[in-house]
């Protein structure tokens, strides 16, 4: 009898714990993170009344939007941006502080994701020399796929290398990205040795072929467009081949390929397109096992760079966008089924206004090349401790000293970085100048100064962190725009969330980007990123 009533017990307490199990949160059968390059949060609703019902308005409406999400880092550039979402850390510990940066060891440049060990897939041009070798943490999907045995799916697809290789990370069962010279999707060795059949058979369609002859005009009659400035303005860089940066704009295939691609609407339709292909063909999001795709869209980095935010080009991009995304959503919810996802969308930095309109508008602004900078900080540490050439390079808005010709020379590395400090003291535009080896001592903004120690990786940044005066920035031309700042234009990114366990909802208190993949992974019931510093969005989970 005693064995009678454990073995009800025992069954009691399976259908109890089973009873549990279906009440408990549904897991999505598939995650997607959308990151939109270079998408300023107030792009939301700048455009939000020629946006469509089913796109960012859908997502905004439905799901829920934390309006406050800031980078909590610096520089923020693409690749650390990318980084920070999917491993919930900043550059001192993931290790990707920029797109390039200078290895103090060896005093030589190194690009985020480049792996001369590996050899391109699916093109004969080096566009595959790419790996996730140089990020030093997890990501939520390279945790996903421990905590399921390696059973869970993860992909990565991006025009840019490293908006597919980083989010992806080292698990990951594909990166795809675009090769200018082929018009391709390549990949590299690093994930295997041959291309799989369906993005073969994806790239034989020959889209790039497609969108590059298609002229790209606006949706709307131009003179509708009242939120930008004139189409013709001094403000904005002209594609190649064009006299004026005008509408409409025709882009060829040229001798160097299909780079111009990168320019137009096209490169947003063809990744969205390719995220379809991916999820048919490997079969993402049909069984129990949750699976990841980590899409990043470049192209509205490249039209802001191009043509600034005030541009008709950047308002008729993201309307076209916005409806590509909404045809998306209903690809999902055919697909997938409606209730069966997670997405998330988000933004890897924003944009500065062109620093020219700034000041035809009487904002203060301006910004100096560093390549001019380097010579005549040179000429000025030369002039105080009486040797050239002990500043190897500026960039990332840090100073790299020429290590090996200080220490061969006997030269006081001190007195070096304080003849520079002075010099960018000097400099107009120039709040601060930080020595990143001694921050106790720094007299500047806790916030700024938490961004620079959380972006500062002693094996691969500089020494001295230079903080420009708002509107200012640094190493860009005339025309268009960049990033790269602590100021809000550039580290308030949108942060939408939508589908399986989200709420409904918003919120406006500060986020980070670093808690994004807090928040993924507590979804998801599985361990952070090994290098996570963020915290769980706790209003964001149903």
């Amino acid at each position: 009898m005693k064995y009678l009533f454990l073995s009800i017990a025992f069954l009691q307490c399976i259908a109890i714990a089973s009873a549990k199990q279906k009440k408990s949160a549904k897991q999505p059968k598939l995650v997607v993170g959308i990151v939109i390059d270079q998408m300023r949060w107030d792009y939301l609703y700048r455009f939000q009344n020629r946006y469509c019902d089913g796109g960012f308005k859908r997502i905004m409406n439905e799901g829920f939007n934390c309006q406050q999400t800031m980078i909590n880092y610096l520089p923020t550039f693409t690749a650390p941006g990318h980084t920070c979402i999917y491993t919930g850390s900043v550059p001192a510990i993931h290790g990707i502080v920029a797109n390039d940066w200078i290895d103090n060891a060896t005093e030589k440049t190194v690009y985020c994701t480049e792996d001369n060990t590996v050899r391109t897939i699916g093109s004969d041009s080096k566009a595959g020399l790419n790996s996730p070798a140089n990020l030093l943490a997890t990501t939520v999907a390279d945790e996903l796929k421990l905590a399921t045995n390696m059973q869970a799916k993860v992909f990565g697809l991006a025009i840019k290398d490293r908006g597919a290789i980083l989010p992806a990370g080292h698990t990951a069962n594909g990166a795809y990205w675009f090769d200018d010279v082929s018009g391709n999707f390549v990949t590299s060795s690093y994930y295997g040795k041959e291309l799989p059949e369906w993005m073969t058979g994806f790239n034989n369609k020959r889209w790039a072929d497609t969108f590059i002859k298609q002229q790209w005009n606006t949706i709307y009659p131009i003179e509708s467009y009242k939120l930008s400035l004139a189409d013709d303005n001094p403000y904005e860089g002209k594609l190649k081949g064009e006299k004026a940066p005008v509408f409409p704009h025709l882009v060829k295939r040229d001798a160097k390929g299909y780079g111009a691609l990168r320019y137009i609407p096209g490169g947003n339709t063809i990744v969205l397109k390719a995220a379809k292909a991916c999820i048919n063909a490997e079969g993402l999001g049909k069984d129990d096992v949750t699976d990841m795709l980590c899409m990043s869209l470049s192209t509205p980095d490249y039209v802001g760079h191009m043509f600034t935010p005030n541009s008709i080009e950047a308002e008729d991009m993201y309307l076209r966008l916005d409806a590509e995304l909404a045809s998306f959503f209903n690809y999902l919810d055919r697909k997938i089924g409606e209730g069966n996802y997670t997405l998330f969308i988000t933004a890897d930095h924003g944009a500065a206004h062109n620093t020219n309109y700034l000041k035809s508008i009487n904002i203060p602004a301006g910004n100096k090349a560093e390549s001019a900078a380097l010579k005549e900080v040179n000429a000025y540490v030369k002039e105080r401790v009486g040797k050239d050439s002990l500043v190897l390079d500026l960039s990332n808005y840090q100073v790299y000293l020429n290590e090996k010709r200080i220490a061969s020379l006997k030269q006081d590395r001190e007195d070096v970085k304080e003849a520079v400090a002075e010099w960018f003291k000097k400099q107009e535009g120039v709040a601060y100048v930080v020595d990143m080896e001694d921050m106790d001592d720094a007299v500047i903004p806790a916030t700024i100064k938490e961004m620079i120690v959380n972006g500062y990786n002693r094996k691969r940044s500089g020494c001295i962190q230079v903080i420009l005066e708002p509107g200012w920035y640094s190493g860009y031309g005339p025309t268009g725009t960049t990033h790269g700042t602590w100021n809000p234009y550039d580290a308030h990114i949108p942060l939408l969330w939508y589908g399986t366990g989200i709420k409904k909802g918003e919120t406006h208190r500060t986020i980070h980007m670093t808690d994004i993949a807090a928040t993924l992974s507590a979804l998801l019931h599985i361990q952070m990123p090994n290098g996570c510093v963020g915290t769980v969005i706790q209003e964001v989970i149903e």
